[in-house]
């Protein structure tokens, strides 16, 4: 059986565009595989970002944590924990200053945990999370995908690459400010394209 996981980070509501492409590739991910589990993970109201406290917690060994500390990554456990079940993640990714969100990176900041999502080694940094492939759905208003202006797409394949993820396909919408029906109308191509 298959895991989705979706992550929305859009503060947009229901004029997000990437949640209109979200709901699109869920379906389609569903239609692919019926019976599919799906979890939703909406960040758009915010996610607690890390601390020192948070660090000093994820660097303390399990065993070794006190209540506080147990505590204090509780949140990151359970976020971990979702991208550990899913087969696939679907990632709404708006971008906002030619960046991501301020709430996904703040997801990305959770999930980003030595000893559970990577370890270092002496060869460097080792994912951990290798089973899940992740689909981004990409808009902004007038920044091209892939462009030298996109910060958002390379950022996202670098992070995910370094906890072991690394089938990334990014399904774009760009340009909604200019003519938001075109781009909508790309992304649905690309969304029909997927692969099962």
């Amino acid at each position: 059986m298959t895991t989705i996981l979706r992550i929305d980070a859009s503060i947009k509501g229901d004029a997000s565009v990437t949640r209109r492409l979200g709901d699109k590739i869920v379906a389609r991910l569903q239609a692919d595989h019926p019976g599919a589990t799906l979890m939703t993970r909406d960040v758009s109201a915010g996610i607690p970002l890390i601390d020192g406290a948070w660090i000093g917690a994820a660097y303390t060994p399990a065993d070794q944590r006190n209540a506080a500390q147990k505590a204090q990554l509780a949140l990151s456990d359970e976020l971990i924990a979702e991208l550990k079940a899913a087969d696939v993640v679907v990632i709404g990714m708006p971008v906002y200053n030619f960046g991501i969100t301020g709430p996904l990176k703040a997801w990305i900041d959770q999930i980003c945990r030595v000893g559970e999502t990577f370890v270092y080694t002496e060869a460097g940094p080792q994912g951990l999370v290798t089973g899940p492939r992740v689909i981004a759905a990409y808009a902004s208003g007038g920044v091209p995908q892939g462009s030298a202006n996109d910060l958002a797409t390379p950022y996202l394949r670098q992070v995910l690459g370094f906890i072991g993820i690394t089938d990334v396909r990014v399904i774009a919408a760009a340009g909604v400010a200019v003519d938001e029906a075109a781009a909508l109308a790309r992304a649905e191509t690309q969304i029909a394209a997927l692969a099962a």
